[in-house]
This record gives structure tokens, sequence and C-alpha cells, in this order.
């Protein structure tokens, strides 16, 4: 239905409806309206303006009109709802193609959805309405729905959309070829001046919006896949993969050729795969480590980005979640002068944030920590890091024999992958040495008889071995809108079995709000499996004892498994059940 006017709101109006509406006092609007406006707030819209001055909510008094309450207050006066962006579910080259910038940015309004039968356009004036029936007209015959928007959001993402669209589209325009090796499909296509420049200004654009996006995101990997019809960017957000944008498959090579030369890799060989870094700054100013990895793929380069944040992977042991009895035995492993711990896990699970943690409480000014690494995750003062180069035959054994002769007191071995470094790692260990490593394995009780499987006398694991810790990151709730529930007794014993453990009775659902990006989910925490080899623990090893002996044995002794501690974390509030059966491995 057409509203009988079309007005663009002012402070004036919206004083005058919040003060008849009862939500604001006569005071209140004489302190906005007599207030000089600052430089900057010239620009900003009326209901910016006004969440500047904090005012409390007259029919709420516990409460402020921030900005989100005033669009809220907005949206329901025109009887529109109130729409969030989340960037990564937005198609963007399909909104951005249903109207011009200029028109955008003339109306303050943007596309936001757009389908079969309907497009979807925001805007923080919904009283200005002269925009609709020319953009229906235009979009026929599908329906124009109208939401609220977020001023900010309105403004950041309107800018943010088309600079992209068209960096994109300059970028197709370019003219300057490059071989873009396309693979096993390669298609001779005559005339073709389309393939961009790695080093064009519109590309190098391109990639700078990628990166700050990531960070903004809270990305852990970012994803260059190019595909048969284009190329897809994809996110690692909180362990999960999320499409952020489809792309121009020309255009994915140039961007992923860009990173290349950032990153100092050769950027004419597309046959073999090549591993690099590149340092940059997040918007909050922090130097980044990038790892860089690529793979020759039927349609093209792919390329990985793992993001190496500073402020993730050195943190303190209550913020990976590390307390309690398991921190305590964390802590006695690592107070020992000499033998072996591990961690263990799959990839992408915490390892290295662990041991990277670790290593920088236990590296004071009187002891020398050396690492050799593959590649080297994050640059640390406080350690001599070296890296696994195998094409100089500089390998983690030959590393770990190299760094016996530097005098040290603690050494980090990234990963134990062969027999050799396994036994380097033990003779370090014999020798006097804490040696600290990181194994793929489902648990801690398995690590043992994966020590063994490598060619390790049994003797000898026993001999060195300290302790094993398993550890997996689940996804923690959101705290803006976790929703208390009842848990389901059957799903509660199914998660501890075979342990008794009698459900709690209040856990926390996923809801999903603004903040969590509609995920319900918003960081991540580490549950953990701590495993301290005790005297008979060691002779039941060097006598050859099976899994099934060894995890029994753990058991007896007070090893609680991943699930428990993941049902710990469910009782606390912290995540769900859901989470926990999709991470934690059956006990």
């Amino acid at each position: 239905m057409k509203q009988p006017f079309s007005i663009l709101v002012d402070v004036r109006w919206c004083l005058d409806e919040l003060q008849r509406d009862g939500r604001i006092t006569q005071k209140e609007v004489n302190l906005v309206s007599t207030t000089p406006r600052r430089k900057d707030q010239l620009s900003l819209h009326p209901l910016e303006i006004i969440a500047d001055f904090r005012l409390p909510d007259q029919q709420n008094p516990q409460q402020t009109l921030n900005l989100a309450a005033l669009t809220s207050w907005l949206a329901a006066k025109a009887e529109i709802p109130v729409f969030r962006i989340d960037p990564l579910k937005v198609n963007v080259p399909a909104v951005t193609a249903i109207m011009s910038y200029e028109y955008a940015e003339r109306h303050r309004i943007l596309a936001v959805a757009s389908n079969q039968d309907s497009v979807t356009i925001g805007t923080d004036q919904p009283l200005y309405t002269d925009w609709l029936d020319n953009l229906s007209h235009t979009l026929r015959p599908r329906e124009v729905r109208r939401v609220m928007l977020n001023p900010e959001q309105l403004t950041r993402y309107q800018a943010e959309f088309y600079r992209v669209t068209k960096a994109i589209a300059n970028a197709k325009g370019t003219g300057a070829a490059e071989a873009t090796g396309k693979g096993v499909e390669a298609l001779l296509q005559l005339g073709d001046m389309q393939n961009p420049d790695a080093n064009d200004q519109h590309i190098v654009r391109i990639v700078d919006w990628l990166l700050q996006y990531a960070f903004d995101q809270r990305a852990s990997d970012i994803h260059l896949e190019p595909r048969r019809e284009g190329g897809r960017v994809r996110f690692r957000i909180d362990g999960v993969l999320h499409t952020v944008y489809d792309m121009p498959q020309p255009i994915l090579l140039a961007v992923v050729s860009r990173i290349k030369i950032l990153g100092r890799m050769n950027v004419a060989e597309r046959r073999k795969p090549q591993d690099g870094r590149l340092k940059t700054r997040t918007p909050k100013g922090l130097e980044t480590e990038l790892r860089l990895s690529t793979l020759p793929t039927a349609f093209g380069e792919k390329m990985v980005m793992r993001i190496f944040d500073p402020e993730v992977l050195v943190r303190s042991f209550e913020q990976l979640g590390l307390i309690g009895d398991d921190l305590d035995k964390w802590q006695q492993m690592a107070a020992h002068p000499n033998g072996i711990i591990l961690v263990t896990g799959p990839t992408g699970s915490g390892k290295t944030t662990t041991l990277y943690s670790t290593l920088k409480h236990l590296a004071t000014d009187e002891v020398n920590v050396c690492t050799i690494e593959d590649p080297i995750e994050m640059v640390e003062p406080s350690f001599n890091q070296m890296q696994v180069l195998p094409s100089i035959d500089l390998t983690f054994a030959e590393g770990v024999r190299a760094l016996m002769r530097q005098d040290p007191d603690i050494i980090m071995v990234g990963e134990i992958r062969d027999q050799d470094t396994a036994d380097m790692a033990i003779q370090a260990a014999l020798t006097g040495h804490l040696v600290l490593s990181t194994l793929h394995t489902n648990d801690a009780p398995s690590s043992l008889t994966r020590l063994h499987d490598l060619g390790v006398q049994p003797f000898l694991t026993a001999a060195t071995i300290l302790g094993v810790m398993a550890q997996r990151l689940l996804r923690t709730l959101c705290p803006h809108c976790k929703a208390p529930t009842t848990v389901d007794p059957d799903a509660w014993h199914q998660l501890c079995a075979p342990w008794k453990s009698v459900p709690p009775p209040q856990v926390y659902q996923a809801v999903g709000c603004e903040h969590c990006r509609d995920t319900g989910y918003k960081g991540r925490v580490g549950i953990y499996e701590t495993m301290v080899l005790s005297t008979d623990m060691k002779r039941m090893i060097g006598e050859g004892g099976t899994l099934a002996q060894i995890r029994q044995q753990a058991y007896r002794e007070g090893l609680q498994p991943l699930r428990l501690a993941g049902a710990r974390k469910v009782a606390e509030g912290i995540t769900t059940l859901e989470e926990v059966m999709r991470v934690a491995p059956l006990g």
C-alpha cells in the first residue's frame, strides 16, 4: 500500500515523534536541539546524531536509545521490518546490478537480496518513497519489498559493495593480457584480451578489499578456488567455511598472481605447489602473518591463505579454555627439565596455539628455547626459530640434530612425521632436553601406539614420554543471543556414554543475531584430554601393552575423555550438545 506522503526525516521530526511516543522528555529534546553539531556530524543520519547523546529510553529506563533501538523505532513508525546485512550472505554482483551506485546513493537505498520473484531494497529513510514507483516499474514483474537498514550499515555496505563490483568490472576491461594457465581444460579463445594483469590497480584494490574483509569477519583462512564456470572466494570462520564472493575466473587468477608477487613466490610457475608468507597490518594496526599455499587444479591455481593473528596465536591458558585439572597436569608436565610432551589432534584443532602459548610462558632469560617448524607460523622474538627446508635436506630430524648442538633447554618440533624425527626427539629427551611436539591422532592414548607404528621401541617411549594432551576447538555460543533450553536426556547419555553423567537442569541453544551473523556462535574454545604417564602406565607401555589396555589404564587413573570435557562446556553454558557431537571423537 502506497504512503500518502513522502518525506525525508530530520533531527527535528525524529525528536518530536520520540517525545510524542513517550520515549524522551522535553528536557532531552532541548538538549539535542541546542547542542551545536560538530563538523563530522554534518553528513550523519538524524538517528546517528540522536544516538550519540545516549538518551535513556523513558519506556525502559534501564536501556539507552542507541542506534539499534532508534532504527527499530523508525521502522515500526513506517511499518516495515528491520533488516541486518550479513555480507557473507549477500550476492554482491546480483544486488549491485539492480541499480547504479549514483542512484542508490542519491536515494539512500541499497538492494540487499534478489530472486526470481522479488527484490528487497533497504533504506534508512523509510518515509521517503520517491524512488519506489520508478524502481517498481524497472524491475517488473518482480515485486519490490522495502526494509529498514541501520544507517551505519547502509553507509558502509553501499560503498563497499559497489567499490568491489566496480574494481572487478574495471579489471575485466583493462585489456592487459596474462597467461592464466587454465589447467586440463584450457580453451583457445581467439581474440581474448580480457585477462587482467596482476599489477593492475583494480586487482590491487580487490586484494586489499579481500584482506580487510577477512580481518573484519575474523576469518582464519581465505580460500581462492578456480572453478569451471568462475572463481569462488571462501572464508573459514570459527572452523566453518562460508562462500563470500563469486568472481570471474580470470580475475581470481590475477588476484592469486598478485598475492604470489606480494609473498615473493614464483609467479610464472603454476604447475607445482608453492609456499610463501606475507606480513600485513589488520585494521587495528596489528602486524599479522599470512601463510600462503598454492595448488595446481583442473581449472587453474588454487590458493589458501592462513591468517595467524598475533592476538590469537599467543594467548593465556584461560583464554584457550585450558583450566582446572587439565591445566594443573599440563603445567606439571611442562615443569620437567627433560622428556617429551605431545599435543595431538587433527589439523586446525589449535595445537600450534597451545604450543606457542606454553613456550611463551617457559621462555625466560634463563633458558634457551629453540624451535624447528614447517613453516614458521609466527615470528616470536623470545624463541630461536628454524624452518624446515626439504630442498636442501633440512628435515625435522636434521633440524633437531643441529639444534642439539646449540645448547638448548627446550626444543619444539613442529610435527613428528616419521621414524627419524621420532628417534631424534627421543635422543634429545634422553640427553636432558625438554621436547614439545605434535602428532595427528584422535585421542591421547592412541598417540603412544602411533609412535610404535613409526618404529619407536616401546621401552624408549616409556622412558621419555612425560604425557600427552589431545585437544579440539568448539565454537562458543554467542553471549548476545544464546537462549536457555532443556536438555534431551537421551542425547546427553549418548554424548557421555559409556560414562554415567547426570544431565544438567538447563543448557543453552544457538539462536543467531547480528553479532554472530545469525550462526548462534562466536569464537572458539579448546577442550582437552590430558594424560600424564604414571609409573604403572610406563611399565605397561614398556611391556608392549595394546591400545585398549593403555586406554583402560588411563581411564582408571582418571583420564577424562574429550567428550566429557565437551559435556562440561555444555553444562557451563559455553557451547551446545550438537557442537560437541560434531567435533569430539567417539569415546
